[in-house]
């Protein structure tokens, strides 16, 4: 969200200070002030997200660089199996 925040002079010296000193942007400082004032002290952060990964084998039989016309090949029958249903 976008807004206009007038800060008085002591603050803005906070969040200079605070920019310097953890080598972040006035956005993430103003933000981490905020929420560090609005939370009673507490830092509260998401936990970081981290992709699961597994080893798929040696042997792959499907070429995942052709995964999208395997897909589109696979909705064409589907769909000629829904018109021979109909009929």
């Amino acid at each position: 969200m976008r807004t206009t925040v007038t800060l008085d002079p002591d603050v803005e010296k906070l969040i200079r200070n605070a920019m310097r000193e953890r080598a972040i942007s006035f956005k993430e400082a103003l933000n981490e002030a905020a929420r560090t004032g609005l939370c009673g002290g507490k830092r509260t952060r998401a936990a970081r997200f981290v992709q699961k990964t597994f080893r798929m084998g040696e042997g792959q039989e499907f070429r995942w660089d052709k995964a999208l016309s395997a897909a589109g090949a696979m909705d064409d029958e589907e769909l000629a199996r829904k018109l021979v249903l109909r009929k």
